[in-house]
């Protein structure tokens, strides 16, 4: 049965800013905003769209994972929303057999944009209910805090 973990956040930039961030320009955004936990994202197929894969290669120590392949597997423009299934690695080898991150991106203001973030996963074994789907809850929360951070200051300079 998939479990699910649900969090808003309200983040100071424009819909249309953050919609390109998180989905036109993940693979670029990622390493600039979170240096210090992703140490690289590689395109291993796709184009951005549906079905586009990334391969991401985690610090150690960082992370209880060293790395995770991350597959688009909903991609709706119209509603601003987009969902990344991990589909190797990650917490696949920690027990899930289904984990995956959605954004859901709603407009509140011109230069403001409430997020729907969503932890959707499913044990593949009998193991203890696990901290880790709320851990990225809150990485996924400090993601957007980086980068609401990293684009004001980019567009300050």
């Amino acid at each position: 049965m998939t479990k699910e973990f649900n969090q808003q956040a309200e983040v100071c930039l424009g819909l249309e800013t953050l919609w390109q961030a998180l989905s036109k320009d993940l693979i670029v955004t990622i390493p600039k905003i979170i240096p210090n936990i992703v140490k690289d994202v590689k395109l291993i197929e796709g184009n951005g769209g549906i079905g586009t894969i990334f391969h991401f290669t985690f610090f150690s120590g960082v992370t209880p994972v060293s790395y995770q392949k991350e597959k688009i597997i909903e991609l709706d423009e119209s509603c601003n929303e987009i969902g990344l299934q991990v589909v190797e690695g990650g917490y696949l080898n920690k027990g899930f057999s289904y984990y995956k991150t959605s954004f859901k991106l709603s407009a509140v203001g011109e230069d403001k944009t409430l997020v729907n973030v969503k932890i959707s996963y499913d044990y593949e074994l009998e193991i203890e209910e696990s901290s880790i789907p709320m851990k990225t809850l809150e990485s996924a929360l400090h993601f957007l805090r980086c980068l609401e951070k990293y684009v004001l200051n980019d567009a300050s300079e």
